[in-house]
């Protein structure tokens, strides 16, 4: 048997034996794998017992130096930046490789991110798969939200069109969920569109029960109408409420951000970058895969991208200016937003990954942020960021 100290220099991920002399600093904790997965060894180092050539890889997870928020008053601290799974294996084109998508996420967390969105009706189930997979290892250092309200088609159509969130569904979810998972209690579980045909406080009252008994940590909304907020919020304290918000999508500003500022709940953006297109990489000519759902978004036609890119040129002027990216200063908007804001930006590429997380460097001024608003008022983006049927289900 052998006994590795490893010690002293920071390293984020490494194979052995290249690694056996650097390993990770203090302000990391390390993972080391071997054939049966991941296993946790102490803070600051790595102690690794057993045949050197059985060990394959030291994961140093950063302690230290990742910004973190907490969501409102509650008690539920993530990092500043998340990251959005759906698009690693639904909506976005064909599913990416999964080995590939676990390496990702366990990225994320070596560089810091601790918190992490997924949702049932994502794959259906795969998404949720992948990411408890991912995350196995660092059970009680990441927060994962999913999602629960998403049905089949009752008439056998495809996907997963119907609501249904009645009080005995979202306990079956749970259940599925925290399967999937590999966890034993659901950190935040939102209901991902309200259901019409179930009262609000029937919702929360049943998420209510799920906290009561150990299953579910934190209680959210996504895309609900402030009065719905206030209603769940009676029943059960809201933690957070997940809602598109981005440089061209700021309809949250009018009524939903007030009310969670007043009853100190925190605010999770998705698609903070306008499903991509602030990052500047996408054009009237660019072609989506016949899977992805953009096809099907009136503002993602070529006519609409082309009036559109004068918000993407603005936030590209302002990149010049302070040695970042497009997205970096999109997101750097949203964060100087609110303390309380966390955007989950999504990506299937580690360089987009790293770039996203550069966004936490960037620094917008009282000023930049005035010229910001000043100048994308003047724009109008054309077309709708939903289909008519999909925007239906939002805002009630």
């Amino acid at each position: 048997m052998l006994l590795l100290v490893i010690l002293g220099v920071t390293s984020v991920r490494g194979e052995l034996p290249e690694l056996a002399e650097r390993g990770c600093g203090g302000s990391f904790d390390c993972f080391a794998q071997d054939e049966s997965g991941l296993r946790e060894t102490e803070s600051g180092y790595c102690c690794i017992f057993g045949p050197l050539e059985l060990w394959k890889t030291i994961y140093c997870v950063e302690g230290g130096s990742m910004q973190k928020r907490k969501l409102g008053k509650s008690n539920l601290e993530v990092s500043a930046l998340g990251l959005g799974c759906m698009g690693m294996s639904f909506g976005l084109g064909p599913p990416a490789d999964k080995q590939e998508m676990i390496a990702l996420i366990r990225a994320a967390v070596e560089r810091g991110v601790t918190f992490f969105d997924t949702a049932e009706v994502y794959g259906p189930f795969t998404n949720e798969e992948l990411v408890g997979e991912a995350l196995a290892p660092f059970s009680g250092r990441v927060v994962i939200a999913t999602k629960f309200g998403f049905a089949p088609d009752p008439s056998g159509g495809p996907g997963w069109p119907a609501l249904n969130s009645r009080p005995e569904h979202i306990k079956e979810v749970a259940e599925g969920s925290l399967k999937r998972l590999r966890v034993d209690a659901i950190d935040l579980f939102y209901q991902h569109r309200v259901d019409p045909n179930v009262p609000i406080e029937e919702v929360a009252g049943a998420v209510k029960n799920l906290i009561q008994q150990g299953k579910v940590k934190h209680f959210g909304l996504s895309e609900p109408g402030a009065q719905t907020i206030r209603r769940a919020h009676r029943v059960q304290p809201v933690t957070a409420v997940q809602s598109e918000y981005s440089l061209w999508w700021r309809r949250p500003e009018k009524e939903v951000l007030p009310a969670l500022e007043e009853l100190g709940i925190g605010f999770v953006p998705y698609s903070p970058l306008g499903k991509g297109f602030l990052t500047g990489k996408i054009n009237e000519s660019t072609k989506f895969d016949s899977t992805d759902f953009r096809n099907i978004v009136p503002r993602f036609t070529p006519e609409a991208r082309r009036t559109n890119q004068a918000i993407v040129d603005l936030v590209t002027d302002i990149a010049k200016r302070k040695k970042a990216t497009p997205a970096q200063i999109a997101l750097a908007w949203l964060l100087a937003q609110k303390p309380w804001i966390v955007p989950i930006p999504g990506t299937t590429k580690l360089h987009r990954l790293e770039e996203n997380l550069g966004a936490l460097s960037v620094e917008l001024t009282a000023d930049d942020l005035r010229e910001i608003d000043s100048a994308s008022s003047k724009i109008k983006v054309e077309g709708a960021r939903y289909p008519e049927r999909l925007e239906q289900l939002t805002g009630r």
